[in-house]
């Protein structure tokens, strides 16, 4: 039990402890299931006679997929069921994750991606609208980042872990198709798993004290009428404001810069390190384990400071400046790594601050629809980045020209978040806390 006499500190202890290390889990996997092709990337594109470009395509075509259902998804947790939505994404990704085994031409690759974006879709911007459900604004940068460190660890164990699959004796099948395999299963037992244990409002929570589950109903109502009586709750009229393109337009930039990034780092690190192949593979983790902590750090600034579009726009920057330094010609290998892993730790920093601009002043329907459209045109860069970079890479065009695409797009993203108007810090901010 929380010693605590006061319900709201209980309460948001428990929502955190409850809530937080399943989506934590549940990302880890979602995150691990879109990105594990770049790890067996070198040994499927061998095996398959698969060249950069169709590689490049392959894994952006997910993005598309993804594309589809991003508004459906966001609406449908705000307006039905968030345990619902969430094990249905996660049974179905996994299963897709899985078929991705069975591949044995570039249509199969294509088609396969495609659907596991389709099945991946809603999650994200489900859960970033699960979380305005159950966490005030003054948490909520800090619960996002909580949610959103699972892509960087997800990544950092993914390459020692797929590089462990990568490098075993398996029966019957290649390593590369036994990775997805065994990343998929388990994405599969957490959606059985989300629909017992989730729970979609704090009203319904019977693991809430009656003190503490009145507080947060009561303290989330008041954030919304707030954001109702300056906003009309019409929420496909919020897709045609001015801050939310803006901020659809920075996502998408971020996500060509951002996924260029993630696909293409493994290869990377091969050709730029030259390190031995087993070492390589496990070598992203270095990067991804730095962004593990700039997140957090960032999401904490964000939340006490009550600042959001610098925390956003300064990783940008950074991750501009970084990429680029690694263009240098005969740059050293020592270098280079730590140049990407600066990169890396720059790439998911800007995430916490940046999700909390759209639900600062909009109604609950239109902030919930906004999410879902800003992810969706985000999520379209997410499949230009990589496939722009694999044309480049055919063309032998690997370091400067990918360089410079990630570079510009993370300046113009950082840009256009300078252009939004939101409030400095949320109302009432304790600058202590």
């Amino acid at each position: 039990m929380d010693p605590s006499p006061d319900p709201a500190v209980r309460c948001r202890r428990r929502v955190a402890r409850r809530l937080l290390p399943f989506l934590f889990a549940a990302y880890i996997a979602a995150y691990l299931d879109r990105a594990n092709v770049a790890f067996a990337n070198v040994y499927m594109s061998a095996d398959l006679h698969f060249s950069p470009a169709v590689f490049g395509f392959g894994a952006g075509v997910f993005f598309l997929g993804y594309f589809l259902l991003e508004i459906p998804g966001a609406l449908i947790v705000e307006r039905w069921s968030a345990r619902w939505w969430i094990s249905r994404i996660l049974v179905s990704w996994g299963l897709c994750t899985v078929l991705m085994a069975v591949i044995r031409t570039s249509g199969q690759f294509y088609s396969v991606r495609f659907l596991l974006g389709c099945a991946e879709a809603g999650f994200y911007p489900g859960v970033m609208v699960y979380l305005t459900h159950w966490f005030t604004e003054r948490d909520r940068a800090r619960a996002a980042a909580a949610f959103v460190m699972a892509a960087p660890v997800s990544l950092a164990i993914g390459a020692p872990l797929s590089s462990a699959i990568l490098h075993a004796p398996w029966p019957a099948l290649a390593p590369w198709r036994w990775l997805f395999i065994t990343q998929g299963l388990p994405a599969v037992v957490l959606g059985l798993f989300a629909f017992r244990y989730l729970t979609d409002r704090p009203q319904h929570a019977k693991w809430l004290a009656e003190d503490e589950r009145r507080w947060l109903v009561d303290t989330l109502q008041l954030e919304l009428n707030r954001r109702d009586s300056i906003q009309p709750p019409t929420w496909w009229r919020s897709l045609l404001k001015r801050d939310v393109l803006l901020l659809a337009g920075a996502h998408l930039l971020a996500n060509v810069a951002g996924y260029s990034f993630i696909f293409w780092l493994p290869a990377n690190l091969r050709e730029r390190t030259h390190l031995a192949p087993a070492l390589a593979d496990m070598a992203p983790a270095l990067p991804f384990s730095a962004a593990v902590l700039a997140l957090w750090l960032a999401a904490r600034s964000s939340d006490k400071t009550g600042e959001r579009k610098a925390h956003a726009c300064v990783p940008m920057l950074l991750a501009a400046v970084c990429i680029s330094l690694t263009a240098i010609p005969n740059l050293p290998g020592p270098a280079a790594l730590t140049l990407l892993t600066l990169t890396g730790a720059a790439v998911f920093a800007w995430i916490p601050g940046f999700w909390v601009l759209p639900t600062l002043s909009l109604s609950r329907d239109a902030a919930a629809a906004s999410i879902g459209f800003i992810n969706a045109v985000g999520n379209l860069g997410g499949f230009l980045g990589p496939f722009v970079t694999g044309l480049l890479r055919s063309q032998g065009e690997a370091r400067i020209s990918s360089a410079a695409v990630i570079a510009s797009a993370y300046l113009g993203a950082a840009t256009l978040i300078w252009l939004v108007s939101a409030p400095v810090r949320w109302p009432g901010q304790d600058l202590g806390g």
